[in-house]
């Protein structure tokens, strides 16, 4: 998976070639090295992305489209041989070396969503048109199909599943235009209101294009029982706007989401999964409108992207393991929090969960695990590093007491039961407390927290003059180098 985002300056120009299709060539810059790249379609142009690395180590998603070249980095691993080759097709491209006899040239590649009905006026429904376009991609005997949502135009599309295997090993959808979902939840009566969006089964995915997936939450929050939970009629499920399920080898990057209903995006029962330079916005009012939601997964990355929302920026839940969330700026919403787990009493398994490179401003938690009072299993093997604090009301947060008591959180019985946290690091935690408890370990008093580690720590009141604490209840670890506030830990 990628690690640090790549940095290129672009410039763009235009030109017809010799067939009269309009082309757009982009020179795009990394490090010392530059190549051209040119996209053509005789209707809409498309932005083809080319780009070589500084250094070795990186991943490329790479494939042909409609009588031009598309290749597309999310910083990321190939091997140089093939890197080779695709520079030398695109230098044919350019020069005109490239021969409309050669035998892949014929096969479509772009499946632009204009071209099956959509009509793109963000009032008429437009899901027929998306499906059929994507059932041609999918359906497609040729190298990386991609359907295209053209830049500049509003598309409104009901739920919808885009169903895979696809005969490509790789397939791209890529959003340049707007995405809208009905606003009004009325609509969705009759139809999936748990999901709007759903790729499903779909191996080499890649959903791109700096387009945008817009919600149209605010009438769904306005039913929300979470917020309104004695008024007549509050909606228990509410759509969840773009989910992975069942995904492999998938990368979702440079979008953006704002106002979904309650999740902005989904990983579900998927592995390999890179969510990348995402931008996620809607309300800090908004309820449950989670940034990026990672469950039942493994081997998933999520990185370098802005998020801001009314709950958690990131959340990972249920059966998850070997996950990485880095370079996130977050805020407003509820931090990075591992759970909600065992809320109906079952078995947690959660581990090898790495969250580092986090800045947090204004948010209501910064780091957090939260498990029900009721839930069985463990949550272990994790760490919280490289982190900085502004206004942060719970920085450093453990709640092993989760319960919901005639619709209210807290004041929780003691119960037997309880998920098993341990072997977690806090390490290189910085800034400031909007509250009195910078530092809050409180764990079951059943079942202990254990292997607990605290290490260079410096958590201050962002009130002048005020001073911070930390609280522990049944937490077991050690500590090293500076921790301030002062340590509560038991050993």
């Amino acid at each position: 998976m990628g690690s640090n985002p790549c940095p290129v300056s672009n410039q763009h120009g235009k030109q017809a070639n010799e067939e009269g299709y309009q082309a757009e060539v982009e020179e795009v810059r990394l490090g010392k090295l530059s190549v051209v790249s040119v996209s053509q379609r005789a209707v809409t142009t498309l932005p083809v992305f080319l780009t070589l690395p500084e250094s070795e180590g990186m991943k490329w998603y790479s494939g042909f489209g409609k009588r031009g070249i598309e290749l597309r980095s999310s910083c990321t691993y190939v091997s140089e041989s093939i890197m080779k080759a695709m520079v030398v097709f695109a230098l044919m491209l350019i020069f005109g070396v490239f021969s409309a006899d050669l035998p892949f040239s014929s096969a479509q590649t772009i499946f632009n969503v204009l071209d099956y009905g959509a009509k793109a006026d963000g009032k008429t429904d437009d899901s027929n048109a998306f499906s059929a376009a994507w059932k041609a991609a999918c359906s497609a005997a040729t190298q990386n199909p991609t359907v295209v949502v053209p830049r500049s135009k509003d598309f409104l599309v009901y739920p919808l599943t885009f169903h895979g295997p696809c005969k490509s090993s790789n397939i791209s959808f890529q959003v340049i235009g707007t995405i809208n979902a009905p606003s009004s939840p009325s609509v969705w009566r009759g139809r999936n209101s748990r999901r709007w969006l759903i790729f499903h089964g779909v191996t080499g995915l890649l959903i791109t294009g700096n387009g945008t997936f817009n919600g149209h939450g605010s009438e769904w929050w306005d039913l929300s029982c979470t917020d309104h939970p004695n008024m007549a009629g509050c909606a228990t499920v509410i759509p969840m706007a773009l989910n992975i399920i069942s995904c492999k080898q998938s990368t979702i990057s440079d979008i953006y989401t704002i106002d979904s209903a309650k999740f902005h995006v989904v990983v579900n029962q998927s592995s390999d999964i890179l969510v990348e330079n995402v931008h996620v916005t809607a309300p800090e009012s908004s309820p449950n409108t989670d940034g990026i939601h990672v469950e039942l997964s493994q081997n998933v990355l999520v990185n370098n992207s802005v998020i801001a929302t009314g709950d958690d920026c990131v959340s990972i839940g249920e059966l998850s393991s070997n996950i990485t969330v880095s370079y996130i700026t977050c805020g407003p919403g509820h931090g990075v929090s591992i759970g909600s787990l065992g809320k109906y009493g079952n078995s947690v398994k959660v581990e090898d969960i790495h969250v580092k490179k986090i800045n947090f401003k204004g948010t209501t938690n910064g780091v957090r695990i939260k498990t029900w009072q009721i839930g069985l299993g463990y949550v272990r093997n994790i760490s919280f590093e490289h982190i900085t604090l502004e206004s942060v009301k719970n920085p450093i947060y453990i709640d092993q007491n989760y319960c919901d008591i005639n619709g209210t959180r807290g004041n929780c019985e003691p119960k037997s039961t309880g998920v098993h946290i341990s072997e977690v690091t806090y390490d290189d935690i910085v800034g400031t407390s909007s509250s009195n408890t910078a530092i809050n370990l409180n764990c079951s008093q059943s079942v202990a927290c254990t292997g607990i580690h605290l290490s260079s720590i410096k958590i201050e009141s962002d009130k002048s003059g005020k001073q911070v604490i930390s609280e522990c209840t049944n937490a077991h670890g050690t500590n090293s180098g500076v921790v301030q506030p002062k340590s509560c830990l038991q050993s």
